[in-house]
Protein backbone atom coordinates (compact mmCIF):
# COMPACT_ATOMS: atom_id res chain seq x y z
CA UNK A 1 0.00 0.00 0.00
CA UNK A 2 1.87 3.38 -0.76
CA UNK A 3 1.74 6.07 1.71
CA UNK A 4 -0.73 8.40 1.86
CA UNK A 5 0.71 11.70 0.44
CA UNK A 6 1.45 9.53 -2.50
CA UNK A 7 -2.35 8.35 -2.74
CA UNK A 8 -3.63 11.88 -2.93
CA UNK A 9 -1.06 12.58 -5.26
CA UNK A 10 -2.44 10.40 -7.73
CA UNK A 11 -5.98 11.06 -7.01
CA UNK A 12 -4.91 14.85 -7.82
CA UNK A 13 -5.76 15.76 -4.61
CA UNK A 14 -2.24 17.74 -3.72
CA UNK A 15 -2.34 20.87 -4.33
CA UNK A 16 0.39 22.07 -1.67
CA UNK A 17 2.28 21.26 1.49
CA UNK A 18 3.67 23.93 4.31
CA UNK A 19 6.99 21.28 4.16
CA UNK A 20 6.14 18.32 2.43
CA UNK A 21 9.14 15.99 3.19
CA UNK A 22 8.60 17.23 6.78
CA UNK A 23 5.24 15.80 7.12
CA UNK A 24 6.13 12.71 4.57
CA UNK A 25 8.81 12.17 7.18
CA UNK A 26 6.41 12.84 10.46
CA UNK A 27 3.52 10.55 9.06
CA UNK A 28 6.28 7.59 8.32
CA UNK A 29 6.70 7.61 11.66
CA UNK A 30 2.95 6.63 12.82
CA UNK A 31 -0.16 8.02 13.23
CA UNK A 32 -1.64 11.76 13.33
CA UNK A 33 -4.06 13.95 13.90
CA UNK A 34 -5.66 16.08 11.54
CA UNK A 35 -8.70 18.23 10.76
CA UNK A 36 -10.60 20.27 8.72
CA UNK A 37 -13.33 22.94 9.67
CA UNK A 38 -17.12 22.72 8.17
CA UNK A 39 -18.43 26.22 8.98
CA UNK A 40 -22.85 25.40 8.99
CA UNK A 41 -23.72 28.00 6.13
CA UNK A 42 -26.54 26.06 5.70
CA UNK A 43 -28.61 23.24 6.86
CA UNK A 44 -26.71 20.79 4.75
CA UNK A 45 -23.30 20.02 2.83
CA UNK A 46 -23.20 20.07 -0.57
CA UNK A 47 -21.29 17.92 -3.16
CA UNK A 48 -18.02 20.63 -3.02
CA UNK A 49 -17.62 19.81 1.13
CA UNK A 50 -17.13 16.32 -0.23
CA UNK A 51 -13.35 16.25 -1.15
CA UNK A 52 -12.10 17.71 2.08
CA UNK A 53 -14.59 15.16 4.23
CA UNK A 54 -13.05 12.62 2.02
CA UNK A 55 -9.66 13.55 3.37
CA UNK A 56 -10.75 12.91 6.77
CA UNK A 57 -11.85 9.35 6.06
CA UNK A 58 -8.95 8.29 3.47
CA UNK A 59 -6.81 9.22 6.08
CA UNK A 60 -8.39 7.61 8.96
CA UNK A 61 -7.99 4.50 6.16
CA UNK A 62 -4.86 4.85 6.76
CA UNK A 63 -4.78 5.22 10.40
CA UNK A 64 -4.52 8.22 11.20
CA UNK A 65 -7.20 10.26 13.62
CA UNK A 66 -9.27 12.57 11.85
CA UNK A 67 -11.24 15.60 13.50
CA UNK A 68 -14.26 16.99 11.41
CA UNK A 69 -14.79 20.82 13.00
CA UNK A 70 -18.19 22.05 13.15
CA UNK A 71 -17.64 26.03 13.20
CA UNK A 72 -20.59 27.14 15.65
CA UNK A 73 -18.05 30.35 16.03
CA UNK A 74 -16.72 30.80 12.94
CA UNK A 75 -19.80 30.42 11.22
CA UNK A 76 -20.89 33.61 13.29
CA UNK A 77 -18.47 35.43 11.55
CA UNK A 78 -18.50 34.47 7.63
CA UNK A 79 -14.82 33.39 5.96
CA UNK A 80 -14.13 35.93 2.89
CA UNK A 81 -12.26 33.19 1.25
CA UNK A 82 -13.41 32.79 -2.79
CA UNK A 83 -16.31 35.47 -1.64
CA UNK A 84 -17.14 38.68 -3.63
CA UNK A 85 -18.98 40.06 -1.54
CA UNK A 86 -19.80 40.45 2.34
CA UNK A 87 -22.03 37.33 3.64
CA UNK A 88 -25.32 38.12 5.14
CA UNK A 89 -24.29 37.30 9.33
CA UNK A 90 -26.23 34.55 10.25
CA UNK A 91 -28.22 34.48 13.94
CA UNK A 92 -27.10 32.20 16.80
CA UNK A 93 -30.10 30.35 16.71
CA UNK A 94 -29.35 29.61 12.78
CA UNK A 95 -25.99 28.71 13.29
CA UNK A 96 -27.41 26.35 16.01
CA UNK A 97 -29.99 24.52 13.89
CA UNK A 98 -27.79 24.45 10.99
CA UNK A 99 -24.89 22.75 13.16
CA UNK A 100 -27.42 19.99 14.23
CA UNK A 101 -28.07 19.38 10.59
CA UNK A 102 -24.85 19.09 9.40
CA UNK A 103 -23.89 17.16 12.17
CA UNK A 104 -25.65 14.01 11.40
CA UNK A 105 -23.78 14.38 7.65
CA UNK A 106 -20.80 14.46 9.37
CA UNK A 107 -21.18 11.26 11.01
CA UNK A 108 -21.92 9.73 8.12
CA UNK A 109 -18.60 9.44 6.58
CA UNK A 110 -16.52 8.78 9.36
CA UNK A 111 -16.37 6.13 12.06
CA UNK A 112 -16.58 7.12 15.36
CA UNK A 113 -16.74 4.24 16.83
CA UNK A 114 -13.76 1.83 15.71
CA UNK A 115 -11.21 1.77 18.72
CA UNK A 116 -8.42 2.00 16.68
CA UNK A 117 -8.60 5.38 15.40
CA UNK A 118 -12.11 6.96 16.20
CA UNK A 119 -12.82 10.24 14.82
CA UNK A 120 -13.89 12.97 16.68
CA UNK A 121 -16.65 15.71 15.93
CA UNK A 122 -15.58 19.07 17.95
CA UNK A 123 -17.42 23.04 17.78
CA UNK A 124 -15.33 26.25 17.64
CA UNK A 125 -17.61 27.42 19.38
CA UNK A 126 -16.73 25.59 22.54
CA UNK A 127 -13.38 26.89 23.12
CA UNK A 128 -13.96 30.81 21.09
CA UNK A 129 -17.58 31.79 22.66
CA UNK A 130 -15.60 32.08 26.18
CA UNK A 131 -12.90 34.14 25.40
CA UNK A 132 -12.90 38.18 25.62
CA UNK A 133 -12.50 40.44 23.10
CA UNK A 134 -9.13 41.85 24.70
CA UNK A 135 -7.92 38.31 25.71
CA UNK A 136 -8.12 37.54 22.10
CA UNK A 137 -6.32 40.70 21.04
CA UNK A 138 -3.58 39.89 23.29
CA UNK A 139 -3.23 35.90 22.90
CA UNK A 140 -3.83 35.78 19.52
CA UNK A 141 -3.60 38.65 17.65
CA UNK A 142 -0.23 40.19 18.65
CA UNK A 143 0.96 37.13 16.93
CA UNK A 144 -0.21 37.76 13.27
CA UNK A 145 1.01 41.37 11.50
CA UNK A 146 -1.24 42.87 9.71
CA UNK A 147 1.19 43.35 6.67
CA UNK A 148 0.91 39.21 6.49
CA UNK A 149 -2.77 39.03 6.60
CA UNK A 150 -3.51 41.50 4.13
CA UNK A 151 -1.08 39.99 1.98
CA UNK A 152 -3.58 37.08 2.12
CA UNK A 153 -5.21 36.30 -1.00
CA UNK A 154 -8.52 36.29 0.21
CA UNK A 155 -8.23 39.51 2.08
CA UNK A 156 -6.43 41.20 -0.94
CA UNK A 157 -8.71 40.30 -3.40
CA UNK A 158 -11.48 42.12 -1.71
CA UNK A 159 -9.48 45.43 -1.23
CA UNK A 160 -8.72 45.64 -4.50
CA UNK A 161 -12.51 46.08 -4.90
CA UNK A 162 -13.65 49.44 -3.71
CA UNK A 163 -17.03 48.69 -4.13
CA UNK A 164 -17.44 46.24 -1.83
CA UNK A 165 -14.18 46.00 0.46
CA UNK A 166 -14.36 43.65 3.73
CA UNK A 167 -14.93 44.34 6.76
CA UNK A 168 -13.53 44.07 10.22
CA UNK A 169 -15.45 41.21 11.22
CA UNK A 170 -14.38 39.26 8.10
CA UNK A 171 -11.06 40.86 7.52
CA UNK A 172 -10.06 38.79 11.66
CA UNK A 173 -11.90 35.68 10.11
CA UNK A 174 -8.19 33.77 9.75
CA UNK A 175 -7.10 34.74 13.04
CA UNK A 176 -10.35 32.90 14.46
CA UNK A 177 -9.27 29.97 12.10
CA UNK A 178 -5.51 30.28 13.06
CA UNK A 179 -6.93 29.83 16.82
CA UNK A 180 -9.08 26.89 16.20
CA UNK A 181 -5.67 25.63 14.80
CA UNK A 182 -3.33 26.40 17.60
CA UNK A 183 -6.22 24.93 20.16
CA UNK A 184 -5.96 21.74 18.80
CA UNK A 185 -2.82 21.04 18.76
CA UNK A 186 -2.83 21.96 22.48
CA UNK A 187 -5.91 19.57 23.45
CA UNK A 188 -5.80 16.78 20.71
CA UNK A 189 -2.34 16.83 19.54
CA UNK A 190 -3.31 17.67 16.01
CA UNK A 191 -0.79 18.83 13.47
CA UNK A 192 -2.58 18.84 10.19
CA UNK A 193 -4.95 20.66 9.07
CA UNK A 194 -6.17 20.55 5.35
CA UNK A 195 -8.64 21.86 3.39
CA UNK A 196 -9.03 23.33 -0.76
CA UNK A 197 -6.64 25.48 -1.67
CA UNK A 198 -8.87 28.58 -1.17
CA UNK A 199 -8.10 28.19 2.62
CA UNK A 200 -4.40 28.21 2.14
CA UNK A 201 -4.03 32.14 4.05
CA UNK A 202 -6.38 31.00 6.31
CA UNK A 203 -4.09 27.49 7.35
CA UNK A 204 -0.81 29.45 7.44
CA UNK A 205 -2.34 31.65 9.73
CA UNK A 206 -3.13 28.69 11.92
CA UNK A 207 0.57 27.02 11.32
CA UNK A 208 2.55 30.64 11.88
CA UNK A 209 0.18 30.52 15.54
CA UNK A 210 0.82 28.09 16.53
CA UNK A 211 4.88 28.16 16.33
CA UNK A 212 4.79 31.27 17.70
CA UNK A 213 2.41 31.08 20.66
CA UNK A 214 3.56 27.26 21.60
CA UNK A 215 6.37 26.96 19.84
CA UNK A 216 5.32 23.71 17.48
CA UNK A 217 5.23 22.44 14.63
CA UNK A 218 1.67 22.08 12.64
CA UNK A 219 1.48 21.19 8.80
CA UNK A 220 -1.45 22.42 6.31
CA UNK A 221 -1.91 20.45 3.09
CA UNK A 222 -4.68 21.48 0.71
CA UNK A 223 -6.17 20.22 -2.00
CA UNK A 224 -7.36 21.71 -5.56
CA UNK A 225 -10.97 23.46 -5.80
CA UNK A 226 -13.68 20.50 -7.44
CA UNK A 227 -13.71 22.04 -10.83
CA UNK A 228 -15.32 20.97 -14.31
CA UNK A 229 -12.67 20.39 -16.95
CA UNK A 230 -14.01 24.31 -18.10
CA UNK A 231 -12.76 25.98 -14.69
CA UNK A 232 -15.73 26.12 -13.43
CA UNK A 233 -17.08 24.72 -9.72
CA UNK A 234 -18.31 21.14 -9.55
CA UNK A 235 -21.26 21.14 -7.35
CA UNK A 236 -23.35 24.08 -9.50
CA UNK A 237 -26.47 22.75 -11.60
CA UNK A 238 -28.87 25.10 -14.10
CA UNK A 239 -31.65 24.47 -11.05
CA UNK A 240 -28.93 25.45 -8.04
CA UNK A 241 -26.50 23.50 -5.49
CA UNK A 242 -26.66 19.97 -5.04
CA UNK A 243 -27.18 19.18 -2.08
CA UNK A 244 -26.60 15.76 0.63
CA UNK A 245 -29.44 16.31 2.25
CA UNK A 246 -32.43 14.39 0.39
CA UNK A 247 -34.75 16.68 0.71
CA UNK A 248 -33.27 19.71 -0.99
CA UNK A 249 -31.51 16.86 -3.81
CA UNK A 250 -33.23 13.90 -4.28
CA UNK A 251 -31.33 10.54 -4.57
CA UNK A 252 -32.67 10.78 -7.45
CA UNK A 253 -31.59 14.11 -8.89
CA UNK A 254 -28.13 13.14 -6.58
CA UNK A 255 -27.91 10.30 -9.36
CA UNK A 256 -28.27 12.18 -12.43
CA UNK A 257 -26.34 14.74 -11.50
CA UNK A 258 -23.42 12.35 -11.49
CA UNK A 259 -24.20 9.98 -14.12
CA UNK A 260 -24.71 13.02 -16.12
CA UNK A 261 -20.79 13.66 -15.75
CA UNK A 262 -19.06 15.03 -18.70
CA UNK A 263 -16.31 12.67 -20.37
CA UNK A 264 -13.77 14.85 -19.62
CA UNK A 265 -14.76 15.05 -16.04
CA UNK A 266 -15.64 11.76 -15.35
CA UNK A 267 -12.25 10.12 -14.18
CA UNK A 268 -11.12 13.22 -12.48
CA UNK A 269 -14.28 12.90 -10.29
CA UNK A 270 -13.63 8.52 -10.03
CA UNK A 271 -10.29 9.47 -8.47
CA UNK A 272 -11.44 12.48 -6.06
CA UNK A 273 -14.46 11.55 -4.76
CA UNK A 274 -14.62 7.49 -4.43
CA UNK A 275 -12.71 5.16 -3.00
CA UNK A 276 -12.41 2.74 -5.84
CA UNK A 277 -8.85 1.60 -6.12
CA UNK A 278 -6.39 2.29 -8.75
CA UNK A 279 -6.73 -0.68 -10.63
CA UNK A 280 -10.72 -0.46 -10.69
CA UNK A 281 -10.48 3.37 -11.94
CA UNK A 282 -7.95 2.27 -14.54
CA UNK A 283 -10.57 -0.18 -16.25
CA UNK A 284 -13.38 2.10 -16.25
CA UNK A 285 -10.92 4.60 -17.79
CA UNK A 286 -9.91 2.38 -20.37
CA UNK A 287 -13.47 1.33 -21.29
CA UNK A 288 -14.53 5.26 -21.59
CA UNK A 289 -12.14 5.61 -24.13
CA UNK A 290 -13.03 2.48 -25.97
CA UNK A 291 -16.90 2.91 -25.83
CA UNK A 292 -17.85 6.63 -24.13
CA UNK A 293 -21.14 5.67 -25.34
CA UNK A 294 -22.33 3.05 -22.27
CA UNK A 295 -21.18 5.36 -20.03
CA UNK A 296 -19.86 2.90 -18.34
CA UNK A 297 -17.63 5.40 -16.08
CA UNK A 298 -20.25 7.64 -15.37
CA UNK A 299 -22.78 5.05 -13.92
CA UNK A 300 -20.02 3.20 -11.71
CA UNK A 301 -19.29 6.86 -10.40
CA UNK A 302 -23.09 7.75 -9.61
CA UNK A 303 -23.58 4.58 -8.37
CA UNK A 304 -20.85 4.62 -5.39
CA UNK A 305 -21.99 8.26 -5.32
CA UNK A 306 -25.22 7.94 -4.31
CA UNK A 307 -23.91 4.90 -1.76
CA UNK A 308 -21.76 6.90 -0.36
CA UNK A 309 -24.06 9.42 0.62
CA UNK A 310 -27.52 8.08 0.50
CA UNK A 311 -27.29 4.33 0.55
CA UNK A 312 -27.58 1.21 -1.43
CA UNK A 313 -31.54 1.26 -1.26
CA UNK A 314 -31.11 5.00 -2.97
CA UNK A 315 -29.28 3.63 -5.40
CA UNK A 316 -31.64 0.38 -6.09
CA UNK A 317 -34.36 3.51 -5.87
CA UNK A 318 -32.53 6.20 -8.61
CA UNK A 319 -31.82 3.24 -11.24
CA UNK A 320 -35.88 2.27 -11.02
CA UNK A 321 -36.91 6.01 -11.62
CA UNK A 322 -34.30 6.28 -14.28
CA UNK A 323 -36.16 2.91 -15.58
CA UNK A 324 -39.42 4.88 -15.56
CA UNK A 325 -38.50 7.76 -18.05
CA UNK A 326 -37.46 5.53 -19.87
CA UNK A 327 -40.86 3.26 -20.15
CA UNK A 328 -40.23 0.64 -17.47
CA UNK A 329 -42.76 -0.83 -15.44
CA UNK A 330 -44.39 0.90 -12.50
CA UNK A 331 -45.34 -2.30 -11.42
CA UNK A 332 -44.28 -2.56 -8.28
CA UNK A 333 -42.84 1.20 -7.73
CA UNK A 334 -43.20 3.03 -4.54
CA UNK A 335 -44.89 6.35 -4.28
CA UNK A 336 -41.28 8.03 -3.03
CA UNK A 337 -39.72 7.34 -6.61
CA UNK A 338 -42.57 8.25 -8.44
CA UNK A 339 -42.22 11.53 -6.68
CA UNK A 340 -38.64 11.96 -7.38
CA UNK A 341 -40.10 11.51 -11.37
CA UNK A 342 -42.86 13.56 -10.90
CA UNK A 343 -40.04 16.42 -10.05
CA UNK A 344 -38.18 15.91 -13.55
CA UNK A 345 -41.25 16.37 -15.49
CA UNK A 346 -43.87 19.17 -16.17
CA UNK A 347 -46.61 18.82 -13.94
CA UNK A 348 -50.09 20.33 -14.44
CA UNK A 349 -53.44 20.22 -11.87
CA UNK A 350 -56.35 17.98 -13.22
CA UNK A 351 -59.85 18.98 -11.85
CA UNK A 352 -60.74 15.51 -9.55
CA UNK A 353 -64.49 15.88 -11.41
CA UNK A 354 -62.64 15.32 -14.96
CA UNK A 355 -62.08 11.62 -14.08
CA UNK A 356 -65.56 10.91 -12.45
CA UNK A 357 -68.18 8.82 -13.84
CA UNK A 358 -66.83 7.56 -17.31
CA UNK A 359 -64.24 9.79 -16.87
CA UNK A 360 -62.08 11.79 -19.73
CA UNK A 361 -61.07 10.75 -22.69
CA UNK A 362 -57.55 10.19 -23.74
CA UNK A 363 -56.84 12.46 -26.25
CA UNK A 364 -58.54 15.44 -24.19
CA UNK A 365 -55.91 14.73 -21.72
CA UNK A 366 -53.08 14.93 -24.00
CA UNK A 367 -54.06 18.10 -24.83
CA UNK A 368 -54.64 19.29 -21.21
CA UNK A 369 -51.01 18.04 -20.64
CA UNK A 370 -49.08 19.96 -22.63
CA UNK A 371 -48.24 17.01 -25.49
CA UNK A 372 -50.52 18.04 -27.81
CA UNK A 373 -51.70 21.09 -28.92
CA UNK A 374 -55.38 20.33 -30.11
CA UNK A 375 -57.55 16.94 -29.88
CA UNK A 376 -57.08 16.29 -33.67
CA UNK A 377 -53.31 16.43 -32.99
CA UNK A 378 -53.94 13.76 -30.17
CA UNK A 379 -55.91 11.96 -32.13
CA UNK A 380 -53.20 11.32 -34.69
CA UNK A 381 -50.46 10.36 -32.34
CA UNK A 382 -52.59 7.76 -31.02
CA UNK A 383 -53.50 6.29 -33.99
CA UNK A 384 -49.85 6.18 -34.57
CA UNK A 385 -49.18 4.46 -31.67
CA UNK A 386 -47.39 6.88 -29.86
CA UNK A 387 -49.14 7.70 -26.53
CA UNK A 388 -48.59 6.16 -23.59
CA UNK A 389 -50.63 6.22 -20.00
CA UNK A 390 -48.66 5.05 -17.60
CA UNK A 391 -46.20 3.58 -19.65
CA UNK A 392 -48.83 1.34 -21.06
CA UNK A 393 -49.42 2.43 -25.13
CA UNK A 394 -52.67 3.02 -25.66
CA UNK A 395 -53.86 1.73 -28.50
CA UNK A 396 -57.47 2.70 -28.77
CA UNK A 397 -58.01 6.77 -29.21
CA UNK A 398 -61.74 6.26 -27.62
CA UNK A 399 -60.00 5.10 -24.31
CA UNK A 400 -61.69 6.77 -21.33
CA UNK A 401 -59.76 7.57 -18.45
CA UNK A 402 -61.34 7.42 -14.58
CA UNK A 403 -60.15 7.56 -11.22
CA UNK A 404 -58.82 4.02 -11.54
CA UNK A 405 -56.42 4.77 -13.65
CA UNK A 406 -54.95 7.22 -11.32
CA UNK A 407 -51.14 6.07 -9.78
CA UNK A 408 -51.25 6.26 -5.84
CA UNK A 409 -54.84 7.82 -5.94
CA UNK A 410 -53.47 10.82 -7.84
CA UNK A 411 -51.42 10.76 -10.25
CA UNK A 412 -51.25 10.34 -14.10
CA UNK A 413 -47.88 9.52 -16.14
CA UNK A 414 -48.40 10.43 -20.13
CA UNK A 415 -45.84 9.67 -22.92
CA UNK A 416 -45.42 10.80 -25.97
CA UNK A 417 -42.98 8.98 -28.05
CA UNK A 418 -40.14 7.79 -26.31
CA UNK A 419 -39.03 11.12 -24.44
CA UNK A 420 -41.75 13.59 -24.07
CA UNK A 421 -43.21 13.11 -20.59
CA UNK A 422 -45.68 15.11 -18.75
CA UNK A 423 -47.86 14.09 -15.36
CA UNK A 424 -50.97 15.43 -14.75
CA UNK A 425 -52.10 15.80 -10.55
CA UNK A 426 -55.17 15.63 -8.71
CA UNK A 427 -54.45 18.33 -5.91
CA UNK A 428 -54.32 17.56 -2.38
Amino acid sequence: MSDILTELEWRGLYADCTDRDALAKRLAEGPTTLYCGFDPTADSLHVGNLVPLFALRRFQQYGHHPIALAGGATGMVGDPSGKSDERNLQTPAQVAHNIAAVRSQLTRFLDFETTKNPARLVNNFDWTGQVTFLEFLRDVGKHITVNSMIAKDSVRSRMEDRSSGISFTEFSYMLLQGFDFCHLRQAFNCEVQVGATDQWGNITVGTELTRKKLGLTVWGLVFPLLTKADGTKYGKTATGTVWLDPKKTSPYRFYQFFVNADDADVVKLLKTLTFLSREEITALETELKASPGARAAQKALAREMTTLVHGPDAVTAALKATEILFGGSLEGISETIFHDVVGEIPTKELEPAKLDGAGSSIADLIVASGLAPSKGAARKDLEAGGIYLNNVRVPDHTRMVTTGDLLFGKYLLLRKGKKSYAVLKIPA
